[in-house]
């Protein structure tokens, strides 16, 4: 499915209202000025809520994405998307995509 590209100013959220970021953003690609994001570098999760053991596994420490673009490339490597899914580790819950970018789509 098409979807606006991520960007290091899209807002991206776990489960439990954690502020997930990119740990290495792609600085040769810009959009709207900011570096876009790729799949195989994971997202960095902090204010994640979730209680720590034994009450529950304790907060979403890193979401690694699973799905991205199927036919949009940055240096060889498939950008993240709207609609990208992630898991977090170690809760196994998704990641959200609140807000995107709204000026480049890909597939």
């Amino acid at each position: 499915m098409p979807g606006f590209l991520l960007n290091t100013g899209s807002v991206v959220l776990c489960a439990h209202l954690g502020q997930a970021k990119p740990t290495v953003p792609m600085p040769r690609v810009k959009v709207m000025g900011m570096p876009i994001t790729v799949q195989p570098f994971p997202y960095a999760i902090t204010g994640c809520i979730n209680p720590p053991p034994p009450a529950n596994v304790g907060p979403c420490l890193i979401g690694n994405w699973l799905v991205a673009a199927l036919r949009v490339k940055a240096m060889g490597m498939p950008v993240l998307l709207q609609d990208s899914r992630a898991i977090c580790l170690p809760t196994g819950t998704p990641l959200t995509v609140v807000f995107a970018q709204p000026r480049v789509k890909g597939i």
